[in-house]
């Protein structure tokens, strides 16, 4: 599902020509801009000048503007709401469908009175491109920048600027200029550049489908041949795949897998990884109710897959090809929209939404505030309502999420807190690669003259991690290093990497709380990586309680990564005790212990199970070098990317 809009548009208004040409797409652009500079005025004429309204419509249109005892009012076409015709303003986003010669469109009418930002930023959210109407009279208002820099934040690069109610001003081609140049120079900070800025008198037609005499001075397009030379967005269905589950259902002895895909392809035979767990499986069908199953899908469908392995999934997880996958963090950067009375502050918890996802996260920071009129960045300790700003924001699980450079939709997000929408916000980066990128980037990779595919086919095995989680006393160490010894024997090149080693240097300012075991994680991922690309077989020998964090190693290590479950239950790992740590946690010596007074998530589905409350020492270890010796021997040489 999309994240944005914010709510639902208003319903849609019937047009004469109401069919899209079969395999002709609907253009959608937004229409924007200061309230009462003539949005909806615009959206009238052009249904009525391009042959699209119905019929009876335009009489039913006279008889609305006389019974209240004025001129023809087109804003009335689209101002359907009581509330709206009373007080001159639009409150709702409203689509509507109409053709040119070229194609059709839907126009996305968004509010600009400040009250109804939400309305707005919903309908820009849908759109392809903008016109961004001003009053040629009044001039750029605080809600024109404003809607000026949502259209920037929102990724929209396609913008327009449309100088209404020129016959105001008596069709002065100086005031024109002024008003030109000044909204030019504010796009021009915000990175934009209008595609035209075209004049027109909304209310008596002019430029708006014929060109005007009443401007001889102005050679330019008219606002349909304006749009006509919009570009249409790349279709969807050529970006990467983005299939966010929204529930995992079991049928007739399947397991459907269902969700919306909001961008890319997929078919029969696929392989997809479920982000963020990193799990992998085979789509084994595309089923649809009541009809027969499909070989393919594509962006906009909802499909239900079946798998060709039992994973453990769950809503909110993303599925995609492995070579195209989401960004996995704990840290991120956005951009926002604050839209609720009570300001937003550091420390802060809200619910970040991406498709089905929904993250608790903490405000770590807020790096900036923008002023609307200066575009200047402020330094704020909060953000009040219809603020715009840049804060960081961290989360507890791992997050699978897109930029918003990089895929539009995936890319936004929606903020709740206690069950209510509270803003808008785009995911500019990780926080790591927004602190690279306030400095001059100085760091580069160097091209290695041996490949991995030579160092595999001289050892005779690929270089991999095998990552053993469990209990404290599950056995982890005493596995690892008999791991060790057996595969050394064979001539494999081996090392453990032991949790307790690296603590006593490399990660020896680390405590054992949440974050820190968080920071234990990465950087020992980040060695082990480092050590399999150069085609050793990694062993790991860390408790690594949390399910999110070997996800994230997972992610670090890339496919030569292999999680091993060293099972055993908290009585049997307590009897064991063998370095005494539980009876000092017992005893209230040591906090935040596994198993006592922290949390341990064993796996879902971990890669190998080795059980040592059931199994002997001999055949736990046989068992797992069996595993690894298979596990690194394959297609040993074959060159296997490590990420």
């Amino acid at each position: 599902m999309t994240v944005l809009p914010l709510k639902t548009p208003k319903a849609v208004v019937p047009t004469a020509n109401d069919d899209a040409a079969p395999g002709q797409a609907r253009f959608p652009f937004a229409i924007v801009g200061h309230v009462d500079h003539g949005k909806s005025t615009l959206i009238g004429r052009l249904l009525h000048d391009t042959g699209s309204l119905p019929e009876g419509k335009l009489a039913e249109l006279q008889a609305a503007s006389d019974k209240r005892g004025g001129t023809l009012e087109w804003s009335f076409l689209l101002d359907s709401f009581q509330a709206e015709r009373d007080q001159g303003i639009t409150i709702d986003t409203t689509q509507i469908f109409f053709h040119t010669a070229r194609r059709p469109y839907v126009i996305i009418d968004a509010p600009g009175h400040k009250e109804f930002l939400k309305n707005a930023v919903s309908g820009v959210a849908q759109a392809q491109a903008a016109l961004l109407v001003i009053d040629a009279a009044e001039g750029v208002r605080e809600q024109s920048r404003r809607h000026a820099l949502i259209l920037q934040l929102l990724g929209l690069r396609q913008v327009a600027v449309i100088v209404n109610k020129i016959d105001l001003i008596d069709f002065d081609p100086k005031r024109f200029q002024i008003v030109a140049d000044e909204i030019t120079a504010f796009l021009a900070e915000l990175g934009l550049t209008p595609k035209a800025i075209v004049p027109i008198s909304a209310r008596h037609g002019d430029n708006v489908v014929a060109r005007s005499s009443q401007t001889p001075w102005y050679r330019g397009e008219t606002v349909v041949e304006l749009l006509d030379g919009f570009e249409a967005a790349r279709p969807a269905t050529e970006l990467p795949l983005r299939l966010p589950v929204q529930d995992v259902f079991k049928f007739d002895h399947r397991r459907l897998v269902v969700g919306r895909i909001e961008s890319g392809r997929v078919k029969v035979g696929d392989t997809l990884t479920f982000a963020p767990t990193g799990k992998s499986a085979k789509v084994a069908s595309i089923e649809a109710w009541n009809a027969a199953p499909q070989i393919a899908a594509g962006a906009g469908q909802s499909v239900a897959l079946t798998l060709d392995d039992e994973l453990f999934i769950e809503r909110g997880m993303v599925a995609s090809h492995p070579e195209r996958q989401p960004h996995l963090t704990h840290e991120a950067v956005l951009r926002l929209f604050w839209l609720d009375t009570q300001p937003l502050e550091p420390g802060d918890r809200i619910g970040l939404k991406v498709a089905t996802s929904e993250y608790p996260v903490a405000v770590e920071g807020i790096r900036a505030v923008i002023d609307v009129d200066s575009l200047e960045r402020q330094v704020a300790d909060r953000v009040g309502q219809n603020g715009i700003a840049e804060v960081l924001v961290r989360s507890r699980s791992l997050m699978a999420i897109d930029l918003v450079d990089e895929l539009t939709k995936t890319g936004r997000a929606v903020l709740v807190r206690a069950g209510d929408i509270v803003g808008g916000a785009v995911i500019l980066g990780r926080a790591a690669e927004a602190k690279l990128a306030e400095e001059p980037r100085l760091l580069f990779s160097p091209d290695h003259l041996v490949t991995n595919k030579a160092r595999a086919a001289a050892n005779g095995h690929q270089g991999a991690v095998i990552w053993l989680t469990g209990l404290s006393g599950s056995g982890k160490s005493t596995l690892a290093m008999a791991l060790e010894r057996e595969l050394f024997a064979k001539g494999r090149q081996v090392y453990v990497l032991d949790g307790d080693a690296l603590r006593s240097g490399l990660n020896n300012d680390l405590g054992f709380g949440p974050e820190q075991r968080v920071e234990n994680i990465r950087r020992t991922a980040e060695v082990a990586r480092l050590f399999a690309d150069a085609g050793l077989i990694v062993i790991t020998s860390l408790i690594s309680p949390y399910a999110a964090e070997r996800a994230k190693a997972r992610n670090i290590v890339g496919a030569n990564f292999r999680e091993v479950y060293v099972k055993a239950d908290l009585a049997t790992c307590e009897a064991r005790d063998p370095k005494g740590l539980y009876a000092r946690a017992r005893a209230g010596e040591i906090r935040n212990f596994t198993g006592i007074d922290a949390p341990y998530e064993a796996p879902p589905a971990a890669d190998l199970v080795i059980d040592t409350s059931a199994a002997s020492q001999v055949a736990a270890v046989t068992d797992l070098v069996r595993y690894v010796e298979t596990a690194v021997t394959q297609d040993a040489g074959k060159h296997s990317r490590l990420a």
